[in-house]
């Protein structure tokens, strides 16, 4: 009996041990996430642009940090000893022993329809002097890719308005397609008739400017004004005079504002200009938190960090929404070193590349896209079926045109088979060549294709093709419209409707051929 109730005893005193202990652990988590709270770290060396800190135990991976005096930074080593922080903000007021107070967050940035229209900076703040931009929520800078599962093929043409683009190097909606050339080339001339070309389709557009001169960016936002699309667009924007910090985000922060509207099932296009100065700046942050270098002094994750970039491009299945992220990240080579870092990494990563030579531009050819350095490797399946029936075998006879032209220039007499194909050829080089700013519709680029390819400008002057294209357009406009809408609607083109255009051409023609040899026709 006393057994028993010393048993019982026993058994009382351990579950009131056990209460015990669980409400004094309870109290110390509660203090100590009290204590992490206000967990204050101290500034122990100032850089260029970067800090290093001790103090913050618990801090966290690209957590953001707020120094003394209102400056931002966002954490990038994570040492035993010490953090290095990247700062978003200019740094010529901190100072070693400063305070740093962690956020507990993660970077983000406001998204919603409130920043159409709008210039900000990568953290969501606005540079265009209309006031502070209102959005109800916030998407982090760093997101995931869409699993593999949930993306869609990539079936739907993104109309660029560029002829030589649209039919030998078609894009579609969600794909990931580079354009890369030397400095003054027209890259970001592309870009910009790009976005301007949709201003009927529905595509919202975002233009990010990674260390852009702020000229240049100005001009840009002009333009997309002037054309009456900047209603549809966003503009992000980290200059050349910004700190590094805010390059490298800005890129990332620009995606994740075009990602909530993919979420909302609508299609983006967004442009990164460029992702060499991306580069340079993460190589220049990562130098002076002593990241081990690499080649070309880049260090080794520089492949990843525009990798996970282009990957959040994508074309979502129909039951995700059925919305679509297209990229045109822009690159720049030197002396026409496409295999260069870089480069390479970037043409690995995309579906496809636009060459920009400047041989070419040197002459006069704009844009000066080189067809056989440049290819799409998704694009010619979402080609409008009229679009591939006209332009189909075209690139592999320009091709053979340009090979062709380089042996003539060593030969003094051609064959009469040889002058008709170069003839027709620089005539197709005329029709392809377009203005800045002056994009087209791809019925308009089919009649275009279609007079040269069916040989109704064999008899027109070369130095005259440009004024016979114009002409020949307002004739196609006026008199087909309703073929034009069916073509831009995706229908097939009926032989009885190439015919019609044929018809059309002729007669737009006709006051432009020039009969060299009279005497011969008689």
């Amino acid at each position: 009996m006393n057994q028993q109730g010393n048993t019982t005893d026993n058994n009382e005193l351990k579950t009131f041990l056990d209460d015990t202990f669980d409400t004094m652990e309870k109290v110390l988590d509660e203090q100590g996430a009290e204590l992490r709270q206000y967990e204050v770290g101290q500034v122990q060396f100032v850089g260029r642009d970067i800090a290093r800190v001790s103090g913050l135990p618990n801090i966290r991976a690209e957590e953001l940090v707020r120094f003394s005096g209102n400056f931002m930074g966002l954490v990038f080593n994570i040492d035993p000893q010490e953090i290095g922080v990247v700062l978003l903000d200019p740094s010529e007021n901190l100072q070693v022993g400063s305070e740093v107070h962690r956020t507990k967050r993660v970077l983000d940035v406001p998204v919603g329809d409130a920043l159409l229209g709008r210039v900000v900076d990568p953290l969501g703040r606005p540079l265009d002097g209309l006031g502070e931009v209102s959005t109800v929520m916030r998407f982090p800078v760093e997101r995931p890719a869409p699993a593999v599962m949930d993306r869609a093929p990539v079936t739907v043409p993104l109309q660029t308005g560029v002829k030589v683009i649209d039919a030998l190097i078609p894009i579609g909606r969600g794909q990931r397609e580079l354009i890369l050339g030397d400095r003054q080339t027209g890259k970001t001339a592309i870009a910009v008739d790009t976005i301007i070309n949709q201003k009927e389709t529905g595509i919202l557009s975002i233009y990010c400017a990674v260390g852009k001169k702020s000229a240049d960016v100005a001009k840009v936002i002009a333009e997309l004004r002037d054309h009456g699309v900047m209603g549809s667009c966003i503009v992000v924007v980290a200059t050349g005079e910004d700190t590094p910090g805010l390059q490298f985000i800005a890129p990332y922060a620009a995606t994740s504002m075009g990602e909530y509207f993919v979420e909302q099932g609508r299609d983006v296009l967004i442009v990164y200009d460029d992702l060499t100065s991306h580069a340079r700046a993460y190589r220049e942050v990562s130098l002076l938190l002593r990241r081990p270098p690499g080649r070309e002094a880049f260090p080794g994750d520089i492949f990843y960090i525009h990798s996970r970039l282009l990957e959040r491009s994508t074309h979502m299945r129909p039951e995700l929404g059925g919305g679509s992220l297209t990229s045109l990240p822009i690159t720049e080579t030197e002396a026409q070193d496409m295999s260069s870092y870089i480069p390479t990494n970037l043409i690995s990563i995309t579906d496809g590349q636009i060459y920009l030579s400047p041989v070419l531009f040197n002459k006069g050819i704009l844009p000066a896209v080189d067809v056989g350095k440049s290819v799409s490797r998704v694009g010619g399946k979402t080609q409008l079926s009229a679009y591939r029936s006209v332009a189909g075998d075209l690139r592999l006879s320009y091709s053979q045109f340009e090979e062709l032209e380089s042996f003539s220039r060593f030969g003094t007499r051609l064959d009469e088979s040889t002058r008709r194909t170069l003839e027709r050829g620089w005539r197709v080089r005329e029709v392809l060549k377009q203005g800045q700013y002056k994009p087209l519709r791809a019925s308009e680029q089919i009649a275009c294709l279609l007079a040269v390819t069916g040989g109704k400008l064999d008899l027109v002057p070369t130095a005259g093709v440009r004024e016979v294209e114009e002409h020949l357009l307002k004739a196609f406009n006026n008199d087909l419209r309703d073929l034009c809408n069916r073509i831009e609607s995706g229908a097939k083109l009926e032989l009885s409707d190439r015919d019609l255009i044929l018809e059309t051409i002729q007669k737009a023609v006709k006051p432009y051929e020039v009969i060299e040899d009279a005497d011969a026709n008689n």
